[in-house]
Formats: C-alpha cells, sequence, structure tokens
C-alpha cells in the first residue's frame, strides 16, 4: 500500500467499497425469486461506476509490480562508518578526492564504497583517485574534534525515508524550527595553500577509518577558521571554528 495515503482516504475508500455492497446485495435481493433478472440501466450503471473506481484507487495504493514506492532523502555522513538511529545505510566506505598538491582536476570529495566494482587498466599519467587523511591537529583542530591527524577518514551513505527535503546549514550547530537534525559537526576542507577544494561537514564525533597511522597524504581535510572583513562581524566572530548541520523535513 502506498505509505503516504492519509487516514481519510482509506477511510473514504472503505465506505465507497461498503456501498457498492450493500448496492450489490440489494440487487440480489431484489431478484432472489427471478431467474433471468436483468439489471436496469440504473443498476448496471452503478455496478460498472464502482467497479471502475475500485479498479483505479487500487491502483494508486499499489505501485507496478506491488512494491512500495521509494521516498525521503539521502545524503554522506562524513567522518562516520555508520548512520544515525532509524537511519537506512545504503553503504559505508572511505573518502575519496584528488591529491592535495594537483593544481587541476577534481576539486570535490567522494564517499568511495567499501566493495568497488574495479575498472579494466589504464595506462594514463592523470591519477586523481587517492583517499582521504585528516590533518586535524594543533591549530587546526576543530575544538570539539579529536587529533587524527594522518589517520584515513570514513563515510557512510544514508538513507531518510521519513524526510522529503534535506539542507546542509554552515556557521550554525542547530537547526531552523519545523527542521530535523540528521548529525551536526565542523567545516572541513584542504588548505588554503594546497588546490581548492569544497567544504564537508564532517561528524564532530568523526572516527578514523582503520587504526592504521602513516604519512600517506593524498586528499586532506583541515579545520577552518572565519576570517572578518568582507565576512561581517558580528554576527560572525574572527578566528573561531565553523560549525555546520545537516537537517531534514
Amino acid at each position: 500500500m502506498y505509505l503516504g495515503q492519509n487516514k481519510e482516504v482509506k477511510i473514504a475508500n472503505m465506505l465507497l467499497y461498503l456501498a457498492f455492497i450493500t448496492a450489490t446485495l440489494t440487487v440480489l435481493v431484489q431478484c432472489h425469486d427471478c431467474k433471468d433478472y436483468d439489471l436496469s440501466a440504473s443498476d448496471q450503471s452503478l455496478v460498472d461506476m464502482m467497479k471502475h473506481y475500485l479498479h483505479t484507487s487500487r491502483k494508486e495504493e499499489c505501485p507496478p509490480g506491488g512494491k512500495s514506492s521509494t521516498s525521503g532523502v539521502t545524503y554522506v555522513r562524513w567522518g562516520k562508518k555508520g548512520c544515525p538511529n532509524g537511519v537506512d545505510m545504503i553503504y559505508t566506505g572511505q573518502v575519496g578526492g584528488n591529491y592535495y598538491s594537483n593544481k587541476g582536476g577534481c576539486v570535490n570529495y567522494l564517499c568511495l564504497p567499501n566493495d568497488p566494482e574495479n575498472g579494466d587498466a589504464l595506462s594514463s599519467d592523470n591519477g586523481q583517485l587517492y583517499g582521504t587523511e585528516y590533518e586535524t591537529a594543533g591549530s587546526h583542530k576543530p575544538s570539539g574534534m579529536k587529533d587524527m591527524r594522518q589517520k584515513e577518514v570514513p563515510c557512510a551513505v544514508c538513507h531518510q525515508r521519513k524526510r522529503s527535503v534535506l539542507l546542509m546549514i554552515p556557521a550554525r550547530k542547530t537547526c531552523y524550527k519545523g527542521w530535523t537534525s540528521e548529525y551536526s559537526g565542523y567545516l572541513l576542507t584542504d588548505h588554503k595553500t594546497y588546490s581548492s577544494k569544497e567544504y564537508l561537514c564532517v561528524d564532530k564525533n568523526a572516527e578514523p577509518l582503520d587504526n592504521k597511522t602513516g604519512n600517506e597524504d593524498g586528499a586532506l581535510l583541515y579545520g577552518i577558521s572565519a576570517k572578518c572583513g568582507s565576512l561581517r562581524c558580528p554576527p560572525y566572530k574572527d578566528a573561531t571554528d565553523v560549525r555546520c548541520v545537516v537537517c531534514t523535513k
């Protein structure tokens, strides 16, 4: 049954179905002693109308193939191997991206699955897909995060079935009224002296991918701070880490 069908529609369908049964029984009672009873035009019209209505309403209730429709929103939970409680996990993996010192190529981070279907050999000097390391130590570590410098970054792709709209809000740790928080954290990206990358909202309780430690580089994630000037202060404050929250509705 279609999950979004409201209670009033269900009640209306039930009442119409009962009306159809009542009409049918009335006709049967009236013709109980008749051998060759033919429905009147009005009776036949009522029966045909109810058959058509029930047929079309069942189509609306049950999607093709008898499977329930898929709805909701998907998002990446950066820095975590799993999804919040009550949210389906599509897959878990590790964060990938372009090498930190490459001046061209891709600028976004990817959530790479742990069960890839690898391609064929390619003779190319355009290697761009690397793992991603935390560089959250010292002055580059947001106040609420652990020091995980040179550890690889996990991620999880999540499916929130109960919501229809997704929004990441920078510079907030709570959602606005009417929205529900999926997770909150800090904005991280590559260092400003390296190649440009996008901002990621990394979970405040971020964890490492595994227990390995080594300076393998690849794509990197540093904490960032606000800089007053063109950024108006107040309401912002200079030299502070930048929070974020992922909200759904």
